[in-house]
């Protein structure tokens, strides 16, 4: 019975054991071996063999990893105070620098986020901050990939999410917003009138080389106004249709045929 126990108690160890010294990894996964507190290497995917007591494993996920950056309060470089909130998106690409050189390379990177953000968002006026939103999304991702490369980690996309701006900041842009609308509409009729009165100008130059034009001119008024409207209408004759009328009876008074 003895016996029985004691091999029960041995199968029991040796299992323990062997699984402390074999390890699985999947394809995204690399494992940082320290053997008796030293750095031995990064290893995996795969099976991964380890020495029992004496070695120690850190799994490592290489997989892309999704940050939000919570809204905070921060000021552009015009002096107003905006809300910006965003999400990052980073990688570990090296197991060993992500364990060795800083204690939790998640939490460094999340802090790293938010005053970088604050700092570039610092530079730039609102202005720029609502219209260049790419440009400002690139520096952040430069900035921070330049930070965290030590560290082992690869900032793969910064994205600046919402930009919420005070209540008085969105009146006072709607007002301007209208402003400059208004002026647009009176630039755009300055510059049809402009040009309605070139054509005009250039319609009595070539009618006053044609005194007939002016003539037939009048006439198609009329026939506008007679067409368009029932009332009575009166017009002034020009002079020049009842000329040789006139011409005609001043003879016939002097005698003249």
């Amino acid at each position: 019975m003895t016996a029985i126990i004691l091999l029960a108690a041995f199968v029991i160890v040796l299992l323990a054991l062997f699984s402390s010294a074999v390890k699985i990894l999947r394809e995204y996964e690399r494992a940082v071996v320290f053997r008796l507190g030293r750095l031995v290497r990064a290893k995996g995917p795969g099976v991964v063999f380890l020495i029992p007591i004496v070695d120690r494993m850190v799994r490592i996920d290489l997989r892309v990893i999704t940050l939000d950056v919570p809204r905070q309060e921060m000021m552009t470089r015009d002096n107003v105070t905006v809300s910006v909130d965003a999400v990052m998106y980073f990688r570990v690409v090296d197991a060993q620098d992500a364990v060795v050189k800083v204690a939790d390379f998640s939490k460094a990177t999340f802090l790293l986020a938010q005053t970088t953000l604050r700092s570039v968002i610092g530079q730039h006026e609102l202005d720029e901050l609502l219209s260049q939103r790419d440009r400002i999304n690139l520096q952040l991702q430069q900035v921070m990939d330049e930070r965290t490369e030590p560290w082992g980690i690869k900032i793969t996309l910064v994205e600046v999410r919402d930009v919420a701006l005070p209540d008085a900041m969105k009146r006072a842009m709607a007002k301007q917003a209208e402003v400059e609308r208004e002026r647009r509409a009176k630039v755009i009729n300055a510059e049809g009138e402009y040009q309605a009165a070139e054509k005009l100008v250039m319609a009595a130059a070539k009618i006053s080389t044609q005194p007939v034009a002016l003539q037939l001119r009048f006439l198609q008024a009329l026939t506008e106004v007679a067409t368009e409207h029932n009332s009575t209408t009166v017009f002034p004759i020009p002079i020049d249709l009842i000329s040789p009328f006139i011409q005609k009876f001043s003879d016939r008074g002097d005698g003249t045929r």
